[in-house]
């Protein structure tokens, strides 16, 4: 491409093609579709599934998606993202700043296990797709996360709970999608076996948390790994949002992560 001068008008309107959305003058087209077709007649999740995928969900899927994000939008000031939308929101800053700052701490530890999870069960399913026994697929897989040196496996056991509230109602609703042939259930499959696996001798048990479990029902839908993360994100918004207002109503002002009471250990 040459210079600025150079360059035809076409050339600058290629500059940002995109199949996402189309704008002109009194016209607004999603994906194809004219917003105002639109506008009452979908879903919020299914608006997202047609903005990512460019198609839009069959009533079955949509539902599917919609409990996924409905069971990750909170998980109260004990998750770093929701602290420090509270705190951010005691600093004088919009609701807007203190949503992107806690949005911003989502990264491989908090809020990328979703993804994680994603990727561990592609690695067992491309094993039996390969006529390995899921069983033994998932130990193969299980043993080679674990030679990485990555010693809690992403989407089993939690911090918090013993079992996480979220597992069985998201579970139950795929083992509905894999009998109407919603899904295929080969991700639920693999989650399954590695729960299987883990508790294999232990006397406490490692269950499956929400990420797993959301992790399982974006899989299942045919969304690829990254995009787990980014729909956790669009979940945990909710809860940012929520939190971040709740505190900005309570008038206090620069919230430090512990009272001022309490002085942090001195370590020199």
């Amino acid at each position: 491409m040459g210079s600025v001068e150079d360059m035809t008008t076409q050339e600058v309107a290629d500059w940002w093609g995109t199949a996402v959305s189309r704008i002109e003058p009194n016209r607004i087209e999603l994906r194809g579709t004219p917003v105002q077709d639109l506008i009452g007649t979908v879903g919020f999740g299914s608006m997202i599934w047609l903005m990512v995928r460019g198609e839009r969900p069959t009533p079955a899927q949509s539902r599917l998606l919609e409990a996924a994000l409905v069971a990750g939008v909170d998980h109260g000031p004990h998750a770093p993202s929701i602290a420090v939308a509270r705190m951010a929101a005691t600093c004088g800053v919009g609701l807007n700043n203190a949503m992107a700052s806690a949005i911003n701490t989502l990264g491989d530890s908090h809020g990328g296990a979703g993804q994680q999870c994603v990727e561990l069960l592609d690695d067992i399913r491309e094993r039996v797709a390969a006529g390995v026994a899921v069983p033994a697929a998932t130990d193969e897989v299980i043993a080679g996360w674990r030679a990485r040196g990555i010693r809690y496996l992403p989407g089993f056991g939690h911090r918090f709970h013993t079992r996480d509230p979220r597992r069985d109602p998201l579970l139950a609703l795929v083992d509905e999608a894999v009998t109407d042939r919603t899904v295929e259930g080969g991700h639920l499959r693999a989650a399954r076996a590695v729960e299987e696996a883990l508790n294999r001798g232990r006397s406490r048990p490692v269950p499956m948390n929400i990420d797993g479990a959301t992790a399982v029902i974006y899989a299942e839908l045919g969304f690829p790994a990254p995009l787990a993360r980014g729909l956790f994100v669009l979940s945990r918004s909710v809860g940012i949002l929520a939190h971040a207002w709740e505190e900005t109503g309570q008038g206090r002002r620069n919230k430090g992560p512990i009272p001022p009471s309490v002085r942090p250990t001195f370590l020199g």
